[in-house]
């Protein structure tokens, strides 16, 4: 599953996938990087160890994120969905927002 960048779409991605049609793109919905279970890592990352901190260079940022990184791994565990598939589905369906609009 991939989000929408641009650099997922370009002419050289379209060619690498003629080339394996064993690999299908699945693209998150826009406005959905909550169903991208690293979205939440980074999240996880960012308010526990970035957003308050001060560095200096980005060396010692890159530290503070080694350190990180390396206590999560010692007791981390696989995130796990809480709801259904179906249910997560559905709410990822957009709705039309004003008349006219698709939803898609």
């Amino acid at each position: 599953m991939l989000d929408n960048v641009s650099s997922h779409k370009t002419p050289d991605v379209h060619k690498w996938l003629e080339a394996n049609p064993r690999v299908s793109f699945h693209f998150t919905p826009t406005s959905a990087s909550w169903m991208n279970q690293i979205e939440t890592w980074f999240g996880i990352l960012s308010r526990q160890a970035i957003r308050r901190g001060s560095f200096r260079s980005v060396k010692e940022l890159t530290a503070m994120i080694a350190a990180f990184t390396a206590k999560w791994n010692e007791g981390s565990t696989p995130f796990a969905w809480v709801k259904t598939a179906d249910q997560i589905l559905a709410k990822a369906v957009r709705k039309p927002r004003a008349m006219g609009e698709s939803g898609h």
